[in-house]
């Protein structure tokens, strides 16, 4: 069977933010505390799905704290945001890379608003080794919504049995099983590679399970 990887990118390939990028970006939004990060969670699901750009996110996330950005302050925002979410973990860059060079089918299904896209798209070529982008802000889906997934079968034209879905989350990977895809919640590199097996080409989980 030729299967497809499809992989998750923050918390799986991206680092999640760091504690220095996330005081960075309170910081800037001059807010600290749970409030704060209330706020920037519960708005999040249309800015990732590309319902609004970066500069109404943050102007919504101040209507939610009770105060205002100016201008400034919102591009400054924008430019926190991307830098806090901007790390890359280069162990999982070079599995991409050898997956790609073994002639592995693999995609990409990512929560991402459209200018952190353009940051990566601007700054990682390695992107340009899978064969399908599913990008939140692009698509108008954002996981763990059932239409993510599905703009990826449309796109890579697979059976669900045939893909194995690789995420951080939990609940992500249990949206994909309910679908019929294979899963793997990642831990490690190193976890995912005794997954793949020798020369990250080693076959996957069978539907429906989580290894």
């Amino acid at each position: 069977m030729d299967e497809i990887l499809l992989f998750d990118m923050f918390g799986v390939i991206a680092r999640h933010q760091s504690p220095a990028g996330r005081e960075r970006l309170a910081g800037t939004a001059g807010v600290s505390g749970d409030a704060f990060w209330e706020a920037y969670w519960a708005l999040r699901p249309p800015y990732d799905s590309g319902g609004v750009n970066g500069p109404r996110y943050w102007h919504l996330v101040a209507e939610a704290l009770g105060t205002r950005f100016g201008p400034e302050r919102v591009t400054a925002l924008v430019e926190a945001d991307i830098a806090s979410w901007s790390a890359v973990d280069a162990e999982m860059v070079d599995l991409i890379g050898e997956l790609a060079a073994a002639g592995r089918r693999i995609a990409l299904l990512s929560n991402i608003p459209e200018e952190l896209a353009v940051h990566y798209e601007r700054h990682h070529p390695w992107l340009s080794h899978f064969e399908a982008l599913g990008l939140s802000c692009r698509i108008g889906h954002a996981k763990p919504a059932a239409g993510a997934y599905a703009w990826c079968l449309r796109a890579l034209d697979a059976a669900p049995g045939r893909i194995l879905f690789v995420d951080d989350r939990q609940e992500n990977v249990d949206a994909a099983l309910a679908l019929g895809m294979r899963g793997h919640r990642f831990t490690s590199p190193a976890a995912l590679r005794r997954v793949l097996g020798p020369a990250s080409g080693g076959s996957v989980a069978g539907p429906g399970t989580v290894r």
